[in-house]
C-alpha cells in the first residue's frame, strides 16, 4: 500500500475516509455501456417529445440549443463522475459534505420531477395508437399495468443494474434501427437544408412555447435533473475507479445484500495512483461522448427533422401526443402504412424504457441517500430494500395520480422537465465547489471544463428565474 496522504473530503457532516489504492482501470470495450441507462432516459424524455413538437411550432431555429445542452451535460456528466472515479461516493454525498441539508434536498427535487408518470403513461399512449384502440382506449389501466411490470423487474433482478444495463441497451438498439431506417425512408432534403438555413433564435411565446417547455426542452437535451446526478451510482455499480469498492444494489429477494452504507475512500496521489486516475479518466471521457453525446445528438436531429418533413413548420394546432398520431398517420400515408406502426412502437419503446429508468435512477438516489444519512447503523434497512420500497412506493403514487385524473402525459413530461431545470442550475454551482475543493489539486476541474460549469450554472440559473417571473404573471 502506498504512504497515506492527507485527505482534503470534508468530514465535518459524514464520517472520513480512509485510503485504499485505485484499482487498474479496465479498457473501454469493458466499460462501454455505462452511459446506456441514461441515454436511453434521455431519448424518451426531449428527444421523442419535446424537440419534436418544438420543430413543427418553429423550425431549427432552436436547434443549436438543443446541440449546447447536450454539450453542457456531457461535461456536467463527467464532473459528476470525477467525483465518483476519484473517491466511491456519488456526487450528492459529496455535496452533503459541505452542508447536510443537500441530501434530503435533492430527494425532493426527484420526486417532484419523477413522481408525476408522464413518460409510462405516453408509452399507453402511443401503444394504443399501434392497435388503433381510439380516443376511449384504457389509458390509465395500461400505463398502471406498465409501472407494475417495471417494478417487478425492478425488485426481482439478483443485480439491479446489470438487469437494467441489458434492458435498456436491447431497446436503445431498437430505437436507433428505426432511426437509421427512418434517414433514407422518410426524412426530407428540404428538410436537411432548413436544418442548416433557418438560423438561430430563442422563441420564447412562439406558438404557445412557455418558458416552462423550453426550459423543461433545454434540460432534457439529453439527461436532464436527478438524472445526471445518478450517472454517479450507475459507474459506481459497473465498477469503474474507486466505485469497485463500494456495494451493488441488488434483489433483496435474490440477491445478496450488504448493510454498509456507500461512503468512500480518497487515493494517495503518488505516481502509480495517477498512472491509474489518468487510465479511468481517459476510458470514462471516450465512453461518455460516445454513447451519450454522439449518439443522443445524432438521434436528436432525425427524430427533430423527421417531424419536420413529416409535419411541416405550423401546421401542427394539436399540443399534446395527439402531435405524434399525427405524425404516425401521415408517415402511414406517404411512406408505407408499416412505418407509420414501427415509428409509433419506436416512440413506444423509448418512453417505455425512459419510465425504467426514472424509476430506477429516482430509487437508487433515494436509496444511496438515506442508507448514508438516515439509516447507516441499519442492518434491517439496506441499500437494496429501500431502493426496493422506493420503487414500489413511486408506483403506487404515479398511480394515485393517474387515478385522480391527472393523466395528460405532455403536461406530465413538462412539469418534470422544468424541475429538472432548477436542479441543474444548483448542482452546476455545486459541481464546482466540490471539485475544487474537495479533491486533491491533482484531480481538480480547471480550465474549459470549469469554464462549462460556469456557463451551466448562468445558464440554467436565467432559465430558471426566467420561468419563476413567468408562472408569477412577470414576464408578460
Amino acid at each position: 500500500m502506498a504512504e497515506k496522504t492527507q485527505t482534503t473530503l470534508p468530514s465535518k457532516y459524514l464520517p472520513p475516509v480512509d485510503f485504499r489504492d485505485l484499482p487498474e482501470p479496465v479498457p473501454l470495450r469493458k466499460v462501454a455501456g455505462a452511459s446506456v441507462i441514461i441515454l436511453a432516459t434521455a431519448i424518451g424524455s426531449g428527444e421523442v417529445i419535446l424537440w419534436p413538437y418544438i420543430t413543427s411550432q418553429v423550425g431549427f431555429i432552436f436547434m443549436w440549443a438543443a446541440v449546447v445542452g447536450f454539450g453542457i451535460q456531457f461535461v456536467l456528466n463527467m464532473e459528476i463522475e470525477r467525483y465518483t472515479l476519484a473517491t466511491g461516493e456519488s456526487a450528492i454525498t459529496g455535496f452533503t459534505r459541505f452542508w447536510k441539508p443537500w441530501w434530503w434536498l435533492f430527494v425532493v427535487f426527484a420526486l417532484l420531477q419523477n413522481l408525476w408518470p408522464g413518460w409510462a403513461t405516453g408509452a399507453a399512449t402511443t401503444a394504443t395508437f399501434v392497435f388503433g384502440l381510439g380516443d376511449d382506449a384504457p389509458i390509465v389501466p395500461i400505463t398502471i399495468a406498465a409501472l407494475i411490470a417495471i417494478g417487478l423487474t425492478l425488485t426481482l433482478s439478483p443485480v439491479v443494474y446489470q438487469a437494467v444495463e441489458k434492458i435498456q441497451g436491447v431497446l436503445v438498439v431498437l430505437i436507433m434501427l428505426f432511426v437509421l431506417v427512418a434517414i433514407p425512408t422518410a426524412t426530407a432534403g428540404a428538410s436537411w437544408g432548413a436544418l442548416v438555413t433557418d438560423g438561430v433564435g430563442f422563441p420564447v411565446g412562439q406558438s404557445d412555447l412557455t418558458i416552462a417547455l423550453l426550459l423543461g426542452a433545454l434540460a432534457f437535451a439529453g439527461a436532464g435533473g436527478a438524472n445526471n446526478l445518478v450517472q454517479s451510482n450507475y459507474i459506481r455499480d459497473k465498477g469503474m475507479g474507486m466505485g469497485r469498492h463500494m456495494p451493488r444494489i441488488v434483489s433483496p429477494i435474490t440477491g445478496h445484500e450488504e448493510a454498509r452504507p456507500s461512503l468512500g475512500f480518497m487515493f494517495p496521489t503518488d505516481a502509480e495512483n495517477m498512472r491509474r486516475w489518468r487510465g479511468w479518466w481517459k476510458v470514462a471521457n471516450w465512453e461518455q461522448f460516445i454513447t451519450f453525446f454522439l449518439i443522443g445528438v445524432a438521434s436528436l436531429v432525425v427524430l427533430a427533422v423527421l417531424a419536420h418533413s413529416t409535419l411541416g413548420v405550423g401546421q401542427v394546432q394539436e399540443r399534446d401526443l395527439a402531435f405524434l398520431r399525427l405524425e404516425g398517420e401521415v408517415l402511414s400515408e406517404t411512406v408505407a402504412p408499416w412505418f407509420g406502426t414501427a415509428f409509433w412502437i419506436a416512440v413506444t419503446i423509448a418512453l417505455f424504457t425512459t419510465n425504467l429508468g426514472i424509476l430506477d435512477y429516482t430509487s437508487r438516489l433515494i436509496a444511496d441517500q438515506f442508507k448514508i444519512n438516515a439509516l447507516r447503523d441499519s442492518a434491517v434497512w439496506t441499500e437494496s430494500r429501500i431502493y426496493a420500497a422506493t420503487v414500489w412506493l413511486m408506483i403506487a403514487v404515479g398511480s394515485t395520480i393517474l387515478l385522480v385524473g391527472v393523466d395528460r402525459p405532455f403536461l406530465l413530461v413538462v412539469i418534470a422537465s422544468s424541475i429538472a431545470g432548477v436542479q441543474m442550475f444548483i448542482y452546476s454551482g455545486l459541481l464546482i465547489l466540490l471539485n475544487r475543493r474537495a479533491l486533491p489539486a491533482e484531480l481538480k476541474v480547471r480550465g474549459f471544463r470549469l469554464a462549462v460549469l460556469g456557463l451551466s450554472f448562468l445558464f440554467f440559473g436565467f432559465l430558471s428565474v426566467l420561468l419563476v417571473l413567468d408562472e408569477l404573471g412577470l414576464t408578460g
